[in-house]
């Protein structure tokens, strides 16, 4: 298990074994001992790699072991294999540190997902729009906007981290397995209609996984119940009515700004359910190219995002006397100081490396 941490925490970095062996004045081949748990590092050393691996110490004694099943990324062509490493086992970080403080608490804090068995494989774009009404309906979830998407995933089971794709510019989200836990992890630096899109996109993986008939293009599967997941069917008919010539871009902007979904993402929606024809959506959609929107939108963009839950776990934690500031601080990845400031609430802008 130590050797598996040293490792994981050197390709949570990118380094390389020289890269750490340096740091620590040691050769690429002892560092490659301690990871093939054939040599002990001794208490001055793991100080050492601790600082270079810019971990806690106790981070190398963590009791649980997980790893992912059944991923599911969205957009991951281009991302090259080591970075795909380095977001693994960031992740896997994250997760250990949410499941300890989780476990700390009497209770569960928050209900077990709990997936519904279909009756068929999904074989048409009808049975996908119908699943989404139904996911909504079984969540109480109504027609009206999702402002905070996150919020309604994790009180329904489903753990969110997320990831700082500027170093990872490629990367939009996975869903996956742990244990049997359903997760989804997301770019922290996407504008928030994107983090939104991504989110019920592998809301749809989580649900429909081994239901999509092999004829089907799982992705596009995917896509399609992201889209009826944020812009209902029936809503999208009450806000555009059931047939239109021609939509006015400030329209679909207004609608992106209340429904959080993208303006190419509702226009889409609106071909979809059909509401305008496929010669207007590509009409509609030329012109957005000529005008560089379908890269940088126009207008103000939708706000992003944010995962808040795992830091209210702790400081409910930390009330309760469940732990100190200590193992408050370890849990958040972040210095002692750093987390007292924090919590006495003199800086706000406190950073913690989720």
């Amino acid at each position: 298990m130590l050797g598996n941490r040293i490792q994981r925490a050197r390709k949570s970095l990118g380094l390389s074994l020289r890269d750490l062996a340096d740091q620590v004045a040691l050769s690429h081949a002892a560092i490659k001992k301690y990871e093939d748990n054939e040599a002990t590092p001794s208490s001055d050393m793991l100080i050492k790699l601790a600082e270079a691996l810019h971990v806690r110490v106790e981070y190398f004694f963590r009791q649980q072991h997980f790893t992912l099943a059944n991923i599911e990324y969205r957009n991951h062509k281009n991302i090259p294999a080591r970075h795909l490493e380095e977001i693994t086992a960031k992740i896997l970080d994250q997760i250990e540190r949410r499941v300890e403080l989780e476990n700390l608490f009497p209770s569960a804090p928050l209900q077990e997902f709990s997936k519904k068995e279909l009756s068929r494989k999904i074989k048409d774009n009808e049975m996908v729009e119908v699943f989404a009404e139904r996911v909504r309906a079984e969540w109480n979830l109504g027609l009206e906007p999702l402002p905070d998407l996150i919020d309604i995933f994790e009180e329904h089971g489903i753990k969110i981290f997320e990831i700082d794709n500027q170093l990872y510019p490629k990367f939009d989200g996975l869903s996956a397995n742990i244990n049997d836990m359903p997760i989804i992890v997301i770019g922290n630096h996407w504008p928030g209609d994107r983090q939104r899109f991504t989110l019920a996109h592998e809301l749809g993986h989580l649900f429909l996984d081994g239901y999509i008939s092999q004829e089907m293009d799982k992705e596009k599967i995917c896509d399609k119940f992201a889209g009826a997941f944020l812009f209902p069917r029936k809503a999208l008919i009450t806000m555009l009515g059931e047939y239109r010539n021609y939509i006015e871009p400030r329209e679909l902007s207004l609608l992106k700004q209340e429904f959080g979904i993208s303006m190419l993402g509702i226009l889409h929606r609106a071909e979809d359910v059909g509401i305008i024809s496929n010669s207007l959506y590509r009409q509609i959609r030329l012109e957005f190219n000529e005008r560089g929107w379908s890269k940088l939108e126009p207008g103000e963009q939708y706000q992003k995002e944010k995962t808040h839950i795992f830091e209210q776990m702790i400081f409910h934690a930390l009330a309760e006397e469940y732990i100190g500031e200590s193992k408050a601080a370890e849990l958040m990845n972040m210095p002692l100081e750093s987390f007292r400031s924090l919590r006495a609430l003199e800086n706000r802008n406190v950073a913690y490396h989720q």
